[in-house]
C-alpha cells in the first residue's frame, strides 16, 4: 500500500472543509477524486504532501519519491523546456527518453511563451516523470485543455504508468477525466467533504464510446445529480 488517509479532518479556522475522509492506494493503482470545485479536493493534496497540516486524522505514507503536478505549469519563463527539466535532473539520455514519451522532441529549446497549453502541460509532465516516483499527485491538471488534448495526454499518461507502474492520485471535477486514468473513483461532496462513494474502473475500456464506459458515466452522473 502507498498511501493510506484514515478519517482526515480539515478546519479553516470556523469552516470545515473535511469531515472524516478515508481511503487507500495501493501499489501502482489510480484513484482519482472526484467532486465540485471548492470541496477540498486540493487540500486532500496538500495534506498528502505535508504542504498542509490535518486537522484530525491520519496520512500513512509509504511512497519513497512523490511528484506534484499543479493545474498551472508553473515553469520558469526564461528558460527553455530543456533547461526546466534540468532542474529536476541533469540527465540528458532522460531527459530525450521523457520528451519523446510526451511527444515533446523537437521543442526542447523553446521557451513556454512559444508553447500552446497543451505543450506547456506536457512539460510539466515530464518534470513529474524525471523524478521517477512512485506516487504522482495531480491537481486537475488538464481542466483548461480542449478535449482532443487532453486525450492526447491521457493517453501518454496512461502509457507511462503502465511502463514504469507508479501510484497516482487525481483530483478532477470531470467524470470522464477520472474514469479514463483511474482504476477506482472516490464520489466526495460539497463541504464540509466526505466520501460519498466508490466505483471500482480497472475492467472499464479506456474508450468514451465503449458501452459499458458510457453506461457507467451516465450512473456517475446521475449519482452527482443526486446529491445537488
Amino acid at each position: 500500500m502507498k498511501l493510506k488517509v484514515t478519517n482526515l479532518s480539515k478546519n479553516f479556522g470556523k469552516l470545515e472543509v473535511l469531515r472524516s475522509v478515508s481511503f487507500e492506494v495501493f501499489e501502482g493503482e489510480s484513484i482519482a477524486l472526484l467532486g465540485p470545485s471548492g470541496c477540498g479536493k486540493t487540500t486532500i493534496l496538500r495534506i498528502v504532501a505535508n504542504l498542509e497540516h490535518e486537522t484530525m486524522g491520519y496520512v500513512e505514507r509509504n511512497f519513497s519519491k512523490l511528484a506534484y503536478v499543479f493545474q498551472e505549469p508553473r515553469l520558469i519563463p526564461w528558460k527553455t523546456v530543456r533547461e526546466n527539466l534540468w532542474f529536476v535532473v541533469e540527465n540528458d539520455e532522460k531527459i530525450r527518453e521523457v520528451l519523446n514519451v510526451l511527444r515533446l522532441r523537437g521543442f526542447e529549446e523553446y521557451k513556454p511563451s512559444k508553447l500552446s497549453g497543451g505543450m506547456r502541460q506536457r512539460v510539466n509532465l515530464a518534470r513529474a516523470f524525471l523524478v521517477e516516483p512512485d506516487l504522482i499527485l495531480m491537481d486537475e491538471p488538464f481542466s483548461s485543455l480542449d478535449l482532443q488534448t487532453k486525450l492526447s495526454i491521457i493517453q501518454d499518461v496512461n502509457k507511462r504508468r503502465e511502463e514504469i507502474g507508479f501510484s497516482m492520485v487525481l483530483v478532477t471535477h470531470d467524470i470522464r477525466e477520472a474514469m479514463l486514468l483511474a482504476d477506482r473513483i472516490i464520489l466526495l461532496t460539497d463541504k464540509p467533504c466526505v466520501v460519498c462513494k466508490e466505483y471500482d474502473v480497472t475492467n472499464v475500456p479506456k474508450d468514451i464510446f465503449e458501452p459499458r464506459f458510457t453506461k457507467l458515466e451516465r450512473l456517475i452522473l446521475a449519482d452527482i445529480t443526486n446529491l445537488l
